[in-house]
């Protein structure tokens, strides 16, 4: 009999981890690798936030907390969410947990039963299925496709939807993709919710600021009021504000769901750390002025990458509205082979021979639940962008029928 828990059985680690990890490896054997797996920001935390962190350690403001949060975060994002959504919470009514990943996966645990259903559409950030499983659940995977932008459609959504399902979790702008739902588009998505009160939405917003050209970033309580009472709606200062090693995720929802969740923390990790949380109290509070110069690179990066990756023949890569990832498809180059011979069967084996042969380390799309495809990363200097992107093109053009 097995030592370990049965569970883990169900669950995979991390891809995205994984190859981030891998690339340092193949850095530290002395080897030329540009990474472009980790979906981190490359800049620094702003100032005001790095010097508000350095004042609470010098005040000493480095004890417990609060189980799930400091009361004046609270009211930060209480006052966030009436200022960028429209969304009246009280305190109550949050949660501050250690990183987005955890807010997520404490509303698993606090309301999965066996059978329980959860709609993920696909492409999918890697842990939601794998945090369903651990919960007790059971994923349901709707795949997208590039004809609908990776959108979910309200068509798909009313079919996926049976007397199990639980959940909805929501992303826009999407990991992997990048892609964001208009307010049109969402409202049909919140139309199909209405008809089905037995199903909650878990939003993931952790791209919110990260919205490009004319995209407006919307989430659905904020679009459908009457969803208000089933809706989590999930945030963090992970990617906006550069703190992604801070470890700070937050959510809004129903006191019931909330305090469920509280739960959760109050006997596994307890409190996020307490230095990170008036770090987070000033990034919430203080200046937002450095979003939009941040955006204006991100979407310079994205031009670049996409204008690329699109004239390499055999990949076809959409523009996305948010975030910083593209998700190119490779449809195109599935069958032929490298000169040694190896045949490109599966966006896997892209990705690998990719790493090995040119030093240009992605996300193979398998790992986000949708193939041919792979993940790119642009949050990234400019340089090793373009010369990601030539080393792509340089590994295609080795391919042969």
């Amino acid at each position: 009999m097995s030592f370990l828990s049965k569970t883990l059985s169900r669950v995979k680690p991390s891809p995205t981890i994984a190859v981030t990890t891998l690339a340092a490896e193949l850095r530290a054997q002395g080897k030329d690798i540009i990474a472009l797996g980790a979906g981190e920001p490359d800049f620094d935390t702003p100032e005001n936030i790095r010097e508000a962190g350095k004042a609470a350690i010098d005040a000493g403001k480095t004890r417990y907390t609060a189980p799930d949060g400091i009361h004046e975060l609270k009211e930060a994002i209480c006052a966030k969410f009436k200022r960028d959504n429209g969304l009246d919470y009280s305190p109550a009514q949050i949660t501050v947990n250690s990183g987005g990943k955890q807010t997520l996966y404490n509303a698993l645990m606090a309301t999965m039963n066996p059978g329980d259903e959860v709609i993920i559409p696909a492409p999918y950030w890697v842990s939601y299925p794998d945090m369903v499983l651990l919960a007790g659940g059971e994923p349901v995977i709707v795949e997208t496709s590039l004809q609908t932008n990776f959108k979910l459609t309200a068509d798909q959504l009313e079919a996926a939807i049976t007397p199990n399902t639980k959940w909805l979790i929501f992303n826009s702008p999407s990991n992997p993709t990048g892609a964001g739902y208009s307010r049109d588009e969402l409202k049909e998505i919140t139309d199909v919710l209405l008809r089905h009160p037995h199903v909650w939405v878990m939003t993931d917003d952790m791209y919110e600021h990260l919205a490009y050209d004319d995209f407006e970033f919307c989430t659905p309580a904020e679009v459908e009021p009457q969803l208000y009472e089933r809706t989590l709606t999930c945030n963090g200062v992970s990617k906006a504000y550069a703190m992604t090693g801070w470890r700070i995720g937050y959510a809004g929802g129903p006191v019931e769901l909330i305090a469920a969740m509280r739960k959760i923390q109050s006997q596994s990790t307890s409190n996020p750390c307490s230095v990170s949380q008036h770090a987070a109290l000033e990034a919430l509070n203080g200046t937002q002025d450095f979003l939009a110069p941040h955006n204006e690179i991100f979407v310079r990066r994205r031009n670049l990458v996409v204008e690329k990756l699109n004239a390499i023949d055999g990949i076809s890569c959409p523009v996305p509205e948010g975030a910083f990832y593209v998700y190119p498809s490779i449809a195109g180059l599935i069958g032929k082979k490298t000169p040694e011979g190896v045949e490109i069967d599966s966006d896997e084996t892209f990705c690998t021979q990719l790493l090995q042969t040119h030093g240009v380390a992605v996300v193979f799309g398998a790992a986000f639940g949708l193939s041919p495809n792979f993940r790119v990363s642009y949050a990234t200097s400019d340089d090793a962008l373009s010369e990601a992107c030539d080393r792509i093109r340089a590994f295609c053009e080795t391919l042969s029928a």
